[in-house]
Order: structure tokens, then C-alpha cells, then sequence
């Protein structure tokens, strides 16, 4: 009987179900689309803006030392401490390494040409393997500088470079540095003081300049999470507990500081420039996937508010005929529901296969320099129980007030209306 009365009730009020059903897709669609969206956003923000640079530098912690007698710096200007390049790939080995997605060492020196001009150059990495152990990515300056417009193609051995469009150089040229000459393959655009310097590889500058496994500075791109009052705790001051909290969470900071105990003699700091901008349009951005999908959900709510409450009131004479034989108002209510939470499970269904596609294909246009292959999956099962239980808990919060009342109507009262 009751599975006959659930039927009925969705074959003889098509219209009411269909207008709740549908108030409940649309709002479970938006939320399965900004949900879906707010899982690859962080990657998605940092990819697009990468073109302000690396958020994380490097440095050697000596350069920090003033070295003074007599109240003059005698320290040499151009930094007299290098870090190694050897330890780099110790990058790989921290807490968040998988967060990393880009490291890009320099070097700067001055070659002397056979002709005796002094023509500054940097050694940088190009296409490079960093790996540790089992974990392993391809890095360089190029990924780290994407304002950076070539023309020709990138160092590919050790006695080719890079030059700068204020050089003077072509493609083509050969540079004499000492014994090793050098093969200009490209001319390369940067709008700052390196488009009148040589960009070569690192090993090629650390062997001219007799500085094996040296570095002066490295950038580091990483994924971070937006900086808030407890990022910027001194993680020195913090008890156990909070230290180890504060140390797991992907903050610059925290990321930062993973660096300094992985590489000796090393200075970490964050980019506050680049990393502010990601944080802020991070923050903004899922304000606002919050601010649409409540939206979403409370106009689901109301709608289904209004449906169920006309549905009842359709309904008063079915309800007082249950009530005066017999049925009580737990099984009355049961009845109602259950159309309510069926009702809900479908329309939550389709309303996550929609708002898949719909997030793959805004994904697709707002982000579109990412190409497809960083979409992802159109479908993430994770999302489907988590917008089932929304698309449940809308639907019942909106038909308990209905509910509610028709439990509270007097049976005699009512088949003596309808009478």
C-alpha cells in the first residue's frame, strides 16, 4: 500500500513534482559546476598567473651578513656565497615537494672575449631533469618566465646560448669565451636588464667562471595557499602542536621554511608581490563559487517550499481520510518524505551529471590557455554523494514547514469541508 500511495501521488501531481524536481536540478547543477570548478582552481589561478614570476627565492643566507672593519662593508659586491647546485634536488625531498612545480637556478658571471670585451651572461637551466629518488620533474628558466619571447630555440648543449636583443648578437654568431666558443641559437626578449646579458647553461657558466656547483639564486614556483593571520606566525614561537599544523599547511611560508631545512646555508623567502595577487584572486574567486551556490540552494529550497505546500494543500482531503482510518502522523509524514527525498536523489542525480559538463566547459572557456589535457575529468565521483546529501537536506528543509502544518490539520475538520 505504501509504495501504491508513493506512485499515485507522483502519477497524479506530474506538474508539482516536475516544478519542485526541476528547482531542485537547477540548484544542484550550479553547485556540482562551482564545486567541481573550486577542486582545480588553486592550479588553475597559479598556471595563469605564473607570468608574474616565481613566489619563492632562494639566496644564500651569508649574502644577508654585513661584513664590516673600521665601519666599512668590505663584503664583495657581487656576493661572495653561492649555494649548491648538488642540493637541489633536496627540493623534491620536503613535505609539500609535490607542490613545486617549477625551479630555475642562476648564475651570473662576465665573460671576457678574445677581442677583450667584458659582455655579462647568466647560467641558467633550460630543459632539466630534477629528480630524487622516485620523484622527478622537467624544470627550467623558460616554464618560470613565460613573458620571455624567443626567437629560434633554446641552448641544447653545453657550447650553445642564448643572447639578448641589446647584445648585438644573431643567430648564428659564435662567441669566443676563453677556449670555448659559443653558438648563438636564439635571441630571446625579456624587457628587463637581461636583454643585454648571454643566457647559457649552468654547468657551461659554472665551468668558465671556475665556480663548479655553484648557484647565486633560485626561483621557485609552488602551489600555495592564500596567506591568512596564522601564515604569518614565526613558526619559533609556536607551541608543538601549532608549529606541526603550521608546518603542514602549503603556505609560501611554511614552504619557505621546508626549503631552508632542506638546503644548507640556504634563505628562502616568498615573493609577497606574486603570491598576494595569487592568494587574493583565490580568495575572491571562491568567495563568490560560495556566494552562487548558497544562492542556488535557497532559491531550491524556496521552490520547493512553495510546490510542497500547494501539493498538501491539493492533498487535504487524502491526508484527513488517512488520519480517521487509523494512519498516524509518523507514518503520514514517512509518505510525504519519502516522495520529497525520492524526488531529491533523482533530480540530485541529474543535476551532478549536468553540472559536470557545465564545469568542464566553463573550465574549458575561462581557462582556455590551459589547454584541454588540464581540464580533467568531466566527472568527479567524489562530488556525486556530497551533492546527493545537498539536493536531500534542500528538500527536506523545504517541505518540513508544509509537512508540519498538514500534520497539525483536524481530519474531521477537514472531510467535513470537502464534504
Amino acid at each position: 500500500m505504501f509504495f501504491r500511495l508513493l506512485w499515485e501521488s507522483f502519477r497524479r501531481q506530474r506538474r508539482r513534482k516536475a516544478l519542485a524536481g526541476i528547482a531542485i536540478l537547477l540548484g544542484t547543477t550550479a553547485v556540482t559546476a562551482m564545486l567541481a570548478l573550486a577542486t582545480t582552481i588553486g592550479d588553475r589561478i597559479h598556471k595563469e598567473l605564473a607570468v608574474y614570476g616565481a613566489n619563492i627565492v632562494v639566496t644564500p643566507r651569508a649574502d644577508l651578513l654585513d661584513v664590516k672593519i673600521g665601519g666599512v662593508d668590505i663584503k664583495p659586491a657581487t656576493g661572495g656565497a653561492y649555494l649548491k647546485a648538488s642540493d637541489l634536488p633536496k627540493l623534491k625531498a620536503i613535505f609539500w615537494a609535490n607542490n613545486i612545480t617549477g625551479v630555475s637556478p642562476e648564475l651570473p658571471i662576465t665573460l671576457t672575449l678574445a677581442n677583450g670585451q667584458q659582455l655579462p651572461a647568466t647560467g641558467l637551466w633550460f630543459n632539466h631533469n630534477l629528480s630524487n629518488g622516485g620523484s622527478s620533474m622537467i624544470t627550467g628558466a623558460p616554464p618560470l618566465h613565460p613573458w620571455w619571447k624567443l626567437t629560434g630555440a633554446w641552448p641544447a648543449a653545453a657550447n650553445e646560448a642564448v643572447a639578448g636583443l641589446a647584445t648585438g648578437l644573431h643567430i648564428g654568431d659564435t662567441v669566443q669565451a676563453g677556449n670555448t666558443p659559443l653558438r648563438i641559437t636564439g635571441l630571446v626578449s625579456t624587457g628587463d636588464a637581461t636583454d643585454k646579458r648571454l643566457l647559457l647553461p649552468l654547468e657551461t657558466a659554472q665551468k668558465l667562471a671556475n665556480l663548479p656547483d655553484a648557484v647565486s639564486r633560485v626561483d621557485v614556483s609552488a602551489r600555495t595557499k592564500p596567506e591568512d593571520a596564522f601564515a604569518r606566525k614565526d613558526p619559533d614561537t609556536l607551541s608543538p602542536q601549532q608549529h606541526e599544523i603550521w608546518y603542514c599547511r602549503p603556505y609560501a611560508n611554511s614552504i619557505a621554511y621546508q626549503i631552508r631545512e632542506a638546503i644548507p646555508g640556504a634563505q628562502a623567502e616568498q615573493v609577497r608581490r606574486v603570491e598576494q595577487n595569487e592568494g587574493n584572486v583565490l580568495e575572491r574567486i571562491s568567495g563568490l563559487m560560495w556566494l552562487i551556490s548558497a544562492a542556488a540552494l535557497l532559491a531550491a529550497g524556496f521552490a520547493v517550499s512553495a510546490a510542497m505546500a500547494t501539493a498538501i494543500l491539493e492533498r487535504r482531503a487524502e491526508i484527513g481520510l488517512m488520519r480517521s482510518l487509523g494512519a498516524s502522523k509518523g507514518a503520514i509524514a514517512f509518505l510525504f518524505y519519502s516522495e520529497t527525498g525520492l524526488l531529491a536523489v533523482l533530480a540530485g542525480t541529474i543535476g551532478y551529471l549536468f553540472g559536470s559538463g557545465l564545469a568542464a566547459w566553463l573550465g574549458a572557456r575561462i581557462f582556455a590557455g590551459d589547454g584541454a589535457a588540464s581540464i580533467g575529468p568531466i566527472l568527479n565521483p567524489v562530488l556525486f554523494p556530497v551533492v546527493v546529501a545537498l539536493a536531500l537536506s534542500v528538500a527536506i528543509a523545504g517541505s518540513t514547514p508544509s509537512i508540519r502544518t498538514s500534520l497539525k490539520m483536524d481530519p474531521s475538520t477537514i472531510l467535513r469541508a470537502d464534504a
